[in-house]
């Protein structure tokens, strides 16, 4: 079994040393650049404390991925609050308040402690028991190997069509060709970070990635067996009668049969006289309707004009009464004051 995983190594073609089976770290040697709050979450936990403890070798490991592991999330199933979480502290960013620590987590930082060989990891990939053996493995590969070789590594995989629920609680079946490319393409993941990927080799993987996309078009097309469309197949298409015109009724067909036919007229062009002529007559009727606005304007504000003169005038008639009304009174009783002291 071993030789068939060998042959199936996407860097078979180097040179065999007894150094090419090692494999370097890429980033931080003690978290594997996993989050932080996962990583305590790992070490704190007591299945990675008491179980994963007691397990010393690669093939107690995979046994173990293999009886314990569905999914491939960082936090076990409704496990986590999120409600209220913004900004910095979302839960998308991986830095919100933890849960409990899933499974595959634990054991993909197992065997980073275990420092995998190159052989070991090939193995992990191709394994054909259980997709989730190989997941991790990719994952092991997306964490702490340079990302200068993620091409070498994921390259024969972008086609693979083996079905793998992702998700805690399943609903997220994917092929292991499509998580390859999530992996590559997102830094996302379920809630954590991927480490960051260079920008020169994110554009090589992207071109990748386009030209097997391109290539999985065309192999489709032709094995649909539907033939290439050609300029004598367009042309067809375009004289084709529409279905509006299929359903016109044999009478109307009669009674118009240059139906279809271009006006003499319509083409003709206006003449100058004809066009001078029209702006004239729009100019007139633009100034007799300014004209009439203005007059209307004149007499609606020169009736508002007269009767607040009525108004006004009749106002101070008003107040005018008014005053000699209260004058009045204190004259006569003068006059009377003035006869009766007369009389005396």
């Amino acid at each position: 079994m071993e030789q068939e995983f060998d042959e199936q190594d996407p860097l078979a073609d180097l040179p065999i040393k007894r150094q090419n089976n090692t494999l370097p770290i890429f980033g931080n040697k003690e978290t594997m650049n996993i989050n932080h709050m996962i990583l305590s979450n790992i070490l704190q936990s007591r299945y990675f404390k008491g179980d994963l403890f007691e397990m010393k070798t690669f093939h107690e490991v995979i046994d173990e991925i293999y009886y314990r592991v569905t999914h491939l999330e960082p936090w076990e199933r409704n496990s986590r609050k999120l409600a209220g979480q913004v900004g910095m502290c979302a839960g998308v960013r991986g830095v919100a308040a933890g849960g409990i620590v899933s499974t595959p987590y634990c054991l993909l930082f197992k065997l980073f402690t275990l420092k995998l060989t190159r052989k070991q990891v090939n193995v992990m990939l191709n394994h054909p028991d259980s997709p989730y053996i190989r997941g991790l493995g990719f994952m092991y590969i997306r964490y702490c190997q340079p990302p200068n070789d993620f091409l070498k590594w994921f390259n024969n995989y972008f086609d693979d069509e083996e079905e793998i629920d992702l998700k805690a609680g399943g609903g997220f079946n994917v092929t292991i060709g499509a998580m390859c490319r999530m992996m590559l393409t997102k830094m996302d993941w379920f809630g954590t970070m991927f480490p960051r990927i260079p920008l020169n080799v994110q554009k090589e993987i992207q071109e990748r990635i386009k030209q097997i996309s391109v290539a999985d078009r065309e192999k489709e097309i032709s094995n649909s067996g539907s033939p290439k469309r050609t300029p004598d197949d367009s042309a067809h298409d375009r004289d084709r009668r529409s279905p509006a015109r299929e359903r016109r009724s044999p009478d109307r067909e009669r009674r118009s049969p240059d139906r279809g036919r271009r006006s003499p007229d319509r083409g003709r062009r206006r003449s100058p006289d004809r066009k001078r002529r029209h702006s004239r007559e729009r100019r007139r009727s633009h100034d007799r309707d300014r004209r009439d606005n203005h007059r209307r304007s004149r007499s609606r504000d020169h009736h508002q004009h007269r009767s607040h003169s009525k108004e006004r005038r009749s106002n101070e008639r008003r107040s005018r009464r008014d005053r000699s009304r209260s004058k009045s009174p204190s004259r006569s009783r003068e006059k009377t004051h003035r006869r009766c002291r007369s009389h005396s």
